[in-house]
């Protein structure tokens, strides 16, 4: 049975999709089946999976309004062995079309219950706002993986966070906890950048992950070649962090 996480953050610009579709390659490296769920309407998670969102015959969208079903509608990434159910910029009209119909907030995990025992992992990639798409990730999901800088502005953000999830938790989705906070693009030689890791780990103990994700050219490059860096340049420090960071989602999980 797949265990399915939301990567959210308020926050633009953290590393969301960065975090998500390296993690999803970071999975299937190490033999885990995967599906990656793009809510994002810029569509970026599935460009950066190697999936052109421009010749997406039935994406998520479609999913949404329960005019396909994922079975029909995901698509196999060759180059990063995991599965692809894309967006692109219909998916905007989204929010306003699922203004009046039932159900509107569960229409993404009745479609993933449907396929939940052909993945080990579904990683879902949230926009940065609170929005009916964002919604939708997070009634569906066991769980929510905060990529997050260690900079004071995303110490507050991390606050609005947490409280939607606690809202959600109490009213639409009684499983959804976070389960842990990744630091990502950290620069050890930047002090306040420590003592940001440092007040996170005091404050929120073993839900900061272990690993930590380095600042890194090559994860950066990854995006425009459409591929992410795990698999673009494996050698890369951040694509090793990746992979050790699929290692210690895979032990966590298996202790939940």
């Amino acid at each position: 049975m797949a265990r399915i996480f939301c990567v959210a953050n308020q926050k633009g610009g953290v590393g969301k999709t960065t975090t998500t579709v390296n993690l999803a390659a970071g999975l299937a490296k190490v033999g885990q089946r995967v599906l990656m769920v793009d809510l994002d309407p810029q569509g970026n998670a599935t460009m950066g999976s190697g999936v052109d969102k421009r010749q997406l015959v039935l994406s998520v969208y479609d999913v949404l309004l329960e005019s396909a079903s994922i079975g029909e509608a995901r698509v196999k990434s060759e180059k990063c062995g995991y599965d692809v159910l894309g967006a692109n910029r219909e998916l905007a009209g989204a929010e306003v079309e699922l203004v009046d119909v039932e159900r509107r907030e569960k229409r993404l995990k009745q479609a993933l219950a449907l396929v939940a025992d052909e993945y080990d992992f579904v990683l879902i990639d949230c926009p940065p706002s609170l929005s009916m798409l964002t919604l939708n990730g997070l009634c569906s999901a066991h769980g929510v993986i905060v990529p997050m800088q260690c900079e004071y502005f995303a110490l507050e953000g991390l606050t609005d966070l947490v409280n939607t999830i606690k809202q959600v938790h109490a009213n639409l989705n009684k499983d959804l906890a976070i389960i842990g906070l990744l630091r990502v693009m950290f620069d050890p030689r930047i002090t306040l950048q420590q003592q940001v890791s440092e007040q996170l780990k005091a404050h929120f103990g073993d839900k900061v992950f272990n690993t930590v994700i380095p600042r890194n050219v090559r994860l950066a490059e990854a995006p425009s070649y459409g591929l992410p860096g795990v698999v673009f340049d494996p050698s890369a420090k951040g694509s090793q962090a990746f992979v050790e960071f699929a290692q210690e989602m895979v032990e966590r999980i298996e202790k939940l």
